[in-house]
C-alpha cells in the first residue's frame, strides 16, 4: 500500500519530538514556531493545502573542543520515503572540507533503507566523521597549496512566495542581497519570486535571514550550481539586484490582493536565458501570446 503525505508527516512529528528530547538546551534545536502546529493543522485536515516544508536546524558539539557544528535539515513533504535534505556547516572547517564532509554525510543517508526515519541517523554521523576533517583542516590551513584549492560556484536560488507585499520585507530582502554581494530579482505582488546568485554561502546566508523567524508560504523551488572557470561573475545571469513590478491582473477590490501579470514575468525570465523556471516555479509550461 502506497504511503501518504499524512502518514509521512505524522512520522516527521515523531522524530521532532525524539530530538527535542535529545536537544533540550536553548539554541541547540531551531525550529520555526509555526512549523509544527501548520502541520498538525493540514493532518486535521488533509483537504487544504500543504503546509510549508519541515525545516531545522541543529546545533552540534565536536571533539574535545567543542567545535560548533551546524546541522541544516529540509524535509520534503515525503520523507522518509525520499531523503532529506541536509547540510553540515562549521566556521572550522574551509570550503573543500565542508564539501567533502556533506557528500559524505549524502553517501551515508543513501546507503540507509527508504521509509526510515534517518535524521538521528544523520545527527550521529556528523558527531563522528567531522573530528578528521577538523584535524585536516588545522593541520593544513598555513600550507595548502594553492592548486588544490576548489573552483568558485556559481550558486543560484529561486525562491516562490504566495505573495510579496510589504515593504519592510522588500527592505528586508534588498538590504541583505546588497550585503551579500547577491544578483537576481524580487518579483512583489502575488505570487512572489525572488532569484539570488552568488557565492553558496551567500545565498544560503540571505535564504535563512529573509525567511526566519516567521515567513510561513516560501520555499526553495530550484537550485542551480555552476562551476566557474575563472570569476562567478562571469556566470551571472543578473548584473545588478532587481525590482520587478509588472502590470496586476483585475481589481480585486482588497489593497494588495492583485495577481501579476505572469506573461510579462515569462518574457523577463526568457529575456535572461531562464524560460525554464517559469514551469518549475507554477507547475505549468510558460507560453507567450502572439501579440
Amino acid at each position: 500500500m502506497a504511503v501518504t503525505v499524512k502518514e509521512c508527516l505524522e512520522l516527521q512529528l515523531l522524530e521532532v519530538e525524539m530530538l527535542l528530547s535529545m536537544f533540550p538546551k536553548r539554541g541547540e534545536f531551531s525550529l520555526d514556531a509555526e512549523a509544527v502546529p501548520s502541520i498538525q493543522r493540514y493532518l486535521r485536515n488533509a483537504d487544504g493545502a500543504l503546509p510549508p516544508q519541515l525545516e531545522y536546524r541543529i546545533a552540534l558539539d565536536v571533539g574535545e573542543g567543542k567545535v560548533k557544528v551546524e546541522l541544516q535539515v529540509l524535509l520534503p513533504h515525503m520523507y522518509p520515503q525520499v531523503a532529506p535534505q541536509l547540510f553540515a556547516r562549521s566556521d572550522a572547517l574551509h570550503r573543500q572540507q565542508q564539501l567533502q564532509l556533506n557528500t559524505g554525510l549524502a553517501s551515508h543517508i543513501s546507503s540507509l533503507d527508504p521509509g526510515d526515519l534517518c535524521v538521528c541517523e544523520a545527527v550521529q554521523w556528523v558527531k563522528d566523521n567531522t573530528l578528521p576533517f577538523l584535524e585536516s583542516c588545522k593541520a593544513s590551513s598555513e600550507c595548502a597549496p594553492k592548486e588544490v584549492r576548489a573552483k568558485e560556484m556559481l550558486h543560484r536560488m529561486w525562491i516562490y512566495s504566495h505573495h510579496i507585499y510589504r515593504q519592510e520585507l522588500r527592505k528586508k530582502i534588498f538590504d541583505c542581497a546588497k550585503k551579500l554581494n547577491l544578483t537576481g530579482f524580487c518579483l512583489t505582488g502575488k505570487p512572489g519570486v525572488i532569484c539570488v546568485e552568488g557565492l553558496r554561502e551567500n545565498c544560503e546566508e540571505f535564504w535563512r535571514v529573509i525567511r526566519y523567524p516567521n515567513w510561513k508560504h516560501i520555499s526553495c523551488k530550484h537550485v542551480e550550481n555552476i562551476e566557474a572557470e575563472g570569476s562567478i561573475d562571469n556566470l551571472r545571469l543578473f548584473h545588478s539586484f532587481e525590482d520587478l513590478q509588472f502590470q496586476a491582473h483585475g481589481d480585486y477590490g482588497l489593497r494588495n490582493d492583485y495577481h501579476m501579470d505572469l506573461g510579462q514575468f515569462l518574457e523577463f525570465l526568457k529575456q535572461h536565458q531562464s524560460g525554464h523556471i517559469f514551469q518549475i516555479l507554477f507547475g505549468v509550461e510558460g507560453k507567450l501570446s502572439d501579440n
